[in-house]
């Protein structure tokens, strides 16, 4: 179905989209005018023999060769023609493809492409009668597009031989122009029924076929015009032929056939030039040199009427002309312009226009339904709409809904729409609750056939028997199929409750549904009770309305308080004192337990709320107690700093390096003056000191060095507006300020990149871009997930989260999308191009989007989005296991899982016991392989370090009992060792 809508959606590619005539068809209407040349002279000889001499002999024995003859002209540009293969290895290949896509259409009969594959092979070989039957069968499925259509009567045409074969072909032109609207197609009908002019009654079965082709497409305003032509050349060829001969005739028999001919063609140029066409002026010259009469006012009137209104359509044929196929948004703009002028063949035809390109959008198809059903109300009309529609669009049940009481409203037989509904069944719906619908849509029409006045029918067992097949289709396909019964509040159970209760006077049946209903999980529900409770109070008795309210007191648990008013109501209106008393104690037992039950959640849900706000409070004093760390390290750091001043200079001026970047030391080449340093202490360690070299890596160390000077910058939050932050960059990347400032100014006037770099220098793959214009920045989110260096960038708006803790950026819905598929299992080499040529088989697709990882590396995931949710269903039928390179996809319909909200780091629990800090154990928690890397000689108390004599110990932190040990500088390291 999809290709159905791709093909339909697009012109053959000899179809130039130059200029309005015809929508681009210039050089298609150059050709059938070349044939109805040709065509003419066969019109000329056959109106001699049905108007000259000896006429009632001549009209069976004329020659079919005029038939042969169009069958020659029609045929000569798209015969198949004749394919030799020089190699049997070809035809084995092609008779091996054919032997599979048979077994897979044995499979799933409603692969749309495999019955294109499997035509066009056959059609190959030359199996001209598999090619018919194949596209028969594909054809009873199926509405085929113009182009396979077109294709399908050229090859029957040039098969056709006698009377009987001519007659399969008017069959085969039938079922074709009811598929879609198709001005090709009816002007091809047309002008091979020129062809059996010499039969019998030949010439009123053309007249009938471009009359009904004039109804169809007579108005459409770009290719409308080839059957005007192609009908006026066919009427002239006969004025044509009978001109010689009109002389001869009498006054009355000249009247009767040669003026009563050119009448039938001023007619037509009447009619033509009196509803707005492209080229209305040329054929308004054409009937002034035509006409040897001049043209009557009445005519220049309509005339002129008509390109008045020709004004008023161009603007909207012209988007037509320059939008893209489906065009839907240009084609529902017209729609509108036409339900406002209100006539009704031309809304006919734009609706139909429409679906030629949109044939899988269900609300068009509903729409122009709608329209029919309420306004032209044809019965003919109105089912074949119905009935298309559900055939381009099979799994959209309310379609078939609509179709059902069509059918219903103009009298259809039961037997019809029983047939009718098994189909719907088996269309492949893809919701639970859909079954539910098309079911009870069924049963409401076998309800409304019932007499009820009679005690039993046959058509009220038909309907108790439906209902029965109702829950059993329910509960054994439905809920095996979707896990889900799809009808929770037992809908269908209800209404044959009240079918047996109201009508049926059969209360016994209906307590016994209501039985099965509530031990389906709708007890604990007031309103359900509530809806027994009426039906009994209207159609049963008091004892069963108060034990219904009985049962509700103690099942209820959403609203109990009232079933236990309505039973006091109840027992105050009908009750004895004993029924009140035992009433009262009920509802006080029951309500008094209800309320034990909210207090109980009350507390806890406090109690809850307390344990939020002291986690809260714990977090508070945990970042300041780190921010009192981060500041006591630094003072410590200080004044380390000028104790190492104050030594002997004997290890140089080391600065204190994080522990993460210390053991890079060891294979690094210090700098000049350490060299200089060392080579006092070369005894001590038996190496000579380095050779004072400057590595490249000097040259980074003094950019770093230039970077830690660059005073920082704090961040304006009045800014955050006019700001995006930008993560997930490459460390790597030197200069960011000079690589991103371009890309980002595409967007907008940058005030600032302003790029965050750690304490050594290194950047830390993350900045601020700040625009002049709020819009700018706006417009700058656009560029979230563009590959930067092999990286995917991300782009958010800049928000303080410290005012915003709940603040998350994540710009995909995690809702259920209909419109969306989810795919799975993708090879990882597979691009977004060759997924969007599978994908785009199947419907019109807006966006793909291929899941990676932070360093743009592919998972197997992608999320697909679609035009309209009809398209995106098909695909999930035909893609869902299909195999691409060798992996087995999985499809389904894009419902994301709930994001979790995850836990704040302060809340983790160390192991075994209080709570700690995750930044601990670095950011992944703690490693199952922590090895001590210290020396032993190394691993003393914090007592015995600060009393080494590199000056005074810093004092142990208060606040934390998991503080670390103090850090050492080199300096401190080379003096332990020394004393060792």
């Amino acid at each position: 179905m999809a290709t159905a809508a791709a093909t339909s959606a697009t012109e053959p590619e000899t179809e130039p989209k130059a200029g309005p005539k015809a929508e681009g068809e210039e050089d298609e209407i150059k050709a059938a005018k070349t044939r109805r040349k040709v065509l003419s002279r066969a019109v000329a000889a056959a109106t001699y023999k049905t108007t000259g001499p000896g006429r009632e002999q001549q009209e069976e024995g004329v020659s079919e060769s005029d038939g042969d003859e169009y069958a020659m002209a029609s045929s000569a540009e798209s015969s198949p023609g004749e394919y030799e293969w020089e190699y049997d290895e070809e035809e084995e290949k092609n008779q091996l493809e054919i032997e599979r896509l048979e077994e897979q259409l044995s499979i799933n009969v409603y692969d749309y492409n495999c019955h294109v594959d499997l035509i066009r092979l056959l059609r190959l070989e030359g199996e001209l009668t598999k090619v018919r039957m194949a596209r028969q069968k594909m054809s009873e499925i199926f509405p085929l597009t113009e182009e396979l259509w077109l294709e399908w009567l050229h090859d029957e045409i040039t098969m056709a031989l006698d009377g009987l074969d001519r007659e399969h072909v008017y069959d085969l032109f039938e079922k074709a122009v009811k598929d879609y609207i198709c001005p090709n197609i009816w002007l091809e009908y047309g002008q091979y029924s020129v062809g059996g002019i010499g039969q019998k009654g030949g010439l009123e079965k053309v007249r009938s076929v471009f009359e009904r082709a004039l109804s169809s497409v007579g108005l459409h305003m770009t290719k409308g015009l080839a059957i005007w032509e192609a009908y006026r050349e066919f009427e002239s060829a006969i004025v044509e032929a009978a001109r010689p001969i009109a002389g001869f005739l009498s006054p009355f028999d000249r009247d009767q056939t040669f003026d009563s001919q050119l009448e039938k063609v001023h007619s037509l140029f009447r009619r033509q030039l009196a509803i707005p066409l492209y080229e209305m002026e040329a054929t308004f010259a054409e009937y002034e040199e035509w006409s040897e009469d001049p043209i009557p006012e009445s005519v220049i009137q309509n005339y002129n009427k008509a390109l008045q209104q020709l004004e008023k359509y161009k603007p909207y044929e012209d988007a037509l002309l320059e939008a893209e196929a489906p065009r839907l948004a240009e084609y529902q703009a017209y729609i509108d312009f036409e339900m406002k002028v209100g006539d009704p063949a031309r809304i006919q035809l734009i609706f139909e226009r429409a679906l030629v390109e949109n044939c899988l959008v269900p609300d068009l198809w509903i729409r122009y339904s709608q329209y029919l059903d309420r306004q032209l109300k044809v019965k003919d009309l109105v089912l074949s709409v119905h009935n298309r529609a559900v055939r381009n669009c099979p799994w959209t049940v309310a379609l078939w809904s609509r179709y059902l009481l069509a059918m219903e409203r103009h009298g259809v037989d039961h037997q019809v729409i029983a047939v009718t509904f098994e189909k719907a069944l088996s269309a492949g719906f893809i919701q639970a609750t859909d079954y539910v619908e098309i079911w009870q849509a069924y049963l409401d029409y076998l309800r409304r056939r019932v007499d009820f006045k009679q005690d039993s029918s046959k058509e009220l067992e038909e309907l108790r028997s439906a209902f029965t097949r109702a829950l059993e289709y329910l509960k054994q396909e439905v809920e095996e199929r979707f896990n889900e019964s799809g009808d929770p509040s037992c809908t269908i159970m209800q209404n044959w409750a009240r079918i047996e209760a109201r009508l049926c006077n059969n209360m016994q049946k209906a307590r016994e549904l209501w039985d099965s209903i509530m031990t389906k999980g709708n007890a604990k529900y007031a309103n359900m009770w509530l809806e027994y409770y009426n039906l009994e109070r209207a159609h049963g008795d008091t004892q069963h309305c108060r034990k219904a309210l009985h049962r509700a007191v103690q099942c209820t648990s959403d609203y109990p308080e009232h079933v236990c008013e309505v039973l006091l109501t109840l027992e105050r209106t009908e009750g004895t004192l004993e029924d009140w008393d035992i009433a009262v104690q009920k509802t006080e037992t029951r309500l008094a337990r209800v309320n034990e039950q909210r207090i109980k959640a009350a507390e806890k849900e406090a109690a809850l709320a307390q344990q939020e706000e002291e986690k809260a409070e714990h977090r508070k004093k945990t970042r300041a107690e780190k921010k009192a760390l981060k500041k006591k390290k630094k003072t410590r750091g200080t004044d380390k700093r000028k104790a190492d001043e104050d030594d002997e200079k004997e290890w140089g001026d080391d600065e204190e390096e994080p522990a993460s970047k210390r053991r890079k030391v060891e294979n690094s080449v210090p700098p000049a003056g350490e060299a200089q340093a060392l080579e006092a202490e070369t005894g001590l360690f038996g190496r000579s000191a380095p050779v004072a070299i400057e590595p490249p890596s000097k040259q980074k160390e003094r950019a770093a060095a230039l970077k830690r000077d660059v005073p920082k910058v704090l961040h304006d939050s009045s800014k955050d507006g006019v700001t995006v932050f930008v993560s997930n960059l490459p460390y790597s990347m030197d200069e960011p300020d000079a690589k991103l400032r371009p890309l980002f100014e595409a967007c907008g006037d940058v005030v600032e990149v302003r790029p965050i770099f750690s304490n050594r220098g290194d950047f830390r793959g993350y900045c601020y871009v700040e625009f002049k214009e709020e819009k700018s920045a706006l417009k700058a989110l656009e560029l979230d997930r563009k590959n930067v260096e092999g990286r995917p960038m991300f782009v958010s708006p800049c928000v303080d989260k410290s005012k915003n803790p709940d603040f998350k950026v994540f710009r995909y819905s995690t809702a259920l999308e209909k419109h969306k598929l989810f795919i799975s299992g993708l090879p990882f080499s597979c691009t977004k191009e060759e997924l969007e040529e599978i994908c785009k088989a199947h419907g019109t697709v807006r966006d793909i989007r291929l899941v990676t990882n932070r360093a743009g590396k592919p998972k197997g995931l992608a999320y697909v989005e679609y035009e309209n949710e009809s398209q995106a269903s098909q695909a999930v039928m035909k893609m869902d296991g299909m195999t691409i390179k060798e992996n087995v996809i999985k499809v389904a319909i894009s419902n994301p899982p709930q994001r979790k909200v995850p836990e704040q780091p302060e809340a983790r629990k160390g192991p075994g016991g209080p709570m700690v800090p995750r930044q601990i154990y670095g950011a992944r928690g703690r490693g199952r392989t922590q090895l001590s890397l210290l020396p032993r000689a190394l691993q003393r108390t914090s007592t015995a370090v600060a009393q080494a004599e590199n000056g005074p110990a810093p004092k142990p932190a208060a606040t934390s009992a998991a503080t670390e040990a103090p850090k050492m500088s080199n300096a401190d390291f080379a003096k332990l060792l020394l004393r060792k």
